[in-house]
């Protein structure tokens, strides 16, 4: 399913904003009240834009905040607060948080995650979703259920894992003290610095666009699952993208 390609709201509730920017679809926090938390709504909403995401054309996801100084504070408290009365509504909760937080790893256009401002709990698990994190110079993470008395759920637990190694991983989870940007970027929570993440993270995108979509798509398909990798190296040769670039090339040269 194609999206517009006008700059123009796409899919908007209060909580999530969805725009097209060209090749490049912006999902957005905006919820500036609240900080950012995600009610149930927010993640529903939140999942539904990730699906129709991942069914454009579009060459990368941004996501990232419409609210100064915040990326999101996590989970809503006042959902969560349910959760201690109501038991059989928490596997639903859990289930409703990983609709997006697995959706946007699956998606096969690349997810840049633009942190400019705290994003606390379950927003972190998002930014793990992502293919790449950027972070501004006022960002700052923590993963913060220790405080509340919770746990994380398993498959976050491990991309924090993968990503930063056990020791670091550990450390955020036991203090859940905030990570500043250039701590995040010292021990690989983000993977860019920039004054504005919100900026950088619409320049890369705008370099992503340029290559060709199918290769894109490919060499995200080889990170996530290597062992699937070598089937499509070879396809790709006979493909109409590599045929079209190649003639192009050929014809800059001379």
């Amino acid at each position: 399913m194609a999206c517009p390609r006008a700059t123009a709201p796409w899919w908007a509730q209060a909580m999530i904003v969805a725009r097209r920017d060209g090749p490049i679809l912006r999902i957005a926090f905006d919820r500036p009240t609240a900080r950012n938390a995600i009610d149930a709504a927010g993640w529903d909403d939140l999942a539904r834009k990730i699906d129709l995401a991942g069914r454009s054309d579009a060459a990368a996801v941004v996501l990232t905040s419409d609210v100064t100084g915040i990326f999101s504070a996590g989970a809503d408290l006042s959902m969560l607060g349910t959760l201690h009365h109501e038991p059989d509504e928490r596997p639903r909760f859990r289930q409703r948080m990983a609709g997006a937080v697995e959706g946007l790893a699956a998606l096969p256009m690349p997810v840049i995650a633009a942190v400019d401002g705290a994003c606390y709990g379950a927003a972190v698990a998002l930014v793990l979703a992502a293919d790449i994190v950027i972070a501004g110079d006022a960002a700052s993470f923590a993963v913060t259920p220790a405080k509340l008395g919770i746990g994380y759920p398993a498959a976050d637990v491990a991309r924090l894992t993968t990503r930063i190694g056990r020791g670091q991983a550990s450390r955020m989870l036991f203090t859940a003290a905030p990570v500043a940007a250039e701590e995040a970027l010292r021990i690989g929570l983000a993977d860019v610095g920039a004054s504005s993440a919100d900026a950088a993270a619409a320049d890369v995108a705008q370099t992503i666009a340029g290559n060709a979509s199918s290769a894109v798509h490919l060499l995200k398909r080889t990170i996530l699952r290597p062992n699937d990798g070598d089937a499509g190296f070879d396809a790709a040769f006979g493909g109409q993208e590599f045929a079209d670039r190649l003639t192009a090339f050929r014809n800059r040269a001379r």
